[in-house]
């Protein structure tokens, strides 16, 4: 089954998985439109019981998404926070917190919003030639999709506060040994590890994989005391379900278990 709307295409090119790709070349960039389409698009997924893990990419090679046409800043300048960011911020967020996992599959040059975007996505494969920046600084404002918050989480205070102080470009192999991606894959192969990920995922037990993502998202924004009754309150709902049952008499009985 495959679809599209004019900026977002979708295809379910394995078992369980969708794959998104953002259809604005040559750079992707984020505008409104894409936003709203991409959203529709989220939300469609979130409701199909055919797909449990979603990869997102971005039209041909040369880059992933470089983040907001500047051309749109005069249209929107006077009213930036009530529109722009905002459009930006609840697309993001409907990303991180879709319950399905979401894979950012990265080709090319990804930066500003662009990287915000796969900020937001559960895990990031990229290409070994790609790079990536928060350059935002060099137009003398800073990274206003959730940049400020998810980038600390990921490299924490200090090298997030250095990346966006000077915008300067950060190479495959440092984008790996600091945790910007999890992965690193050939130049044109990405899509493609990506996908071999997802279909893995996708087998897994899909209400653990789920709970899995809300439960890192909560309790790692959440202070000491709040993470243990957090933890434990996941780690209940997690040991009523079906695939726990079966899990647990699969390893019992030394077979293979039949997850849902």
């Amino acid at each position: 089954m495959n679809y599209k709307n004019k900026l977002i295409l979708v295809e379910k090119p394995r078992k369980n998985v969708a794959l998104i790709t953002l259809n604005n070349p040559p750079l992707n960039l984020v505008t409104l439109d894409l936003c709203a389409e991409l959203r529709e698009t989220l939300f469609t997924l979130e409701q199909d019981d055919d797909v449990r893990v979603i990869v997102l990419t971005g039209s041909g090679q040369r880059a992933f998404c470089v983040g907001s046409d500047i051309k749109e800043f005069p249209q929107v300048w006077d009213n930036v926070i009530g529109k722009k960011l905002q459009k930006e911020n609840e697309t993001f967020n409907c990303i991180e917190f879709l319950e399905k996992p979401v894979i950012a599959a990265i080709e090319g040059v990804v930066c500003g919003g662009g990287y915000e975007m796969a900020m937001a996505c559960d895990l990031r494969i990229m290409s070994d030639a790609s790079k990536i920046a928060q350059p935002e600084i060099n137009l003398g404002v800073f990274p206003g999709s959730g940049g400020l918050f998810r980038l600390p989480r990921i490299v924490g205070a200090a090298k997030a506060m250095e990346m966006m102080f000077l915008g300067e470009f950060i190479e495959a192999d440092e984008c790996l040994r600091l945790g910007l991606v999890n992965r690193l894959a050939p130049a044109g192969y990405v899509v493609s590890a990506a996908l071999d990920m997802a279909e893995k995922i996708g087998q897994k037990p899909f209400e653990a994989i789920k709970l899995i993502k809300k439960g890192v998202r909560e309790i790692g924004s959440s202070g000491s005391a709040e993470c243990f009754y957090k933890n434990l309150e996941f780690s209940k709902d997690v040991f009523k379900t079906p695939d726990c049952a079966e899990g647990v008499d699969a390893f019992l009985q030394k077979r293979t278990p039949k997850f849902k």
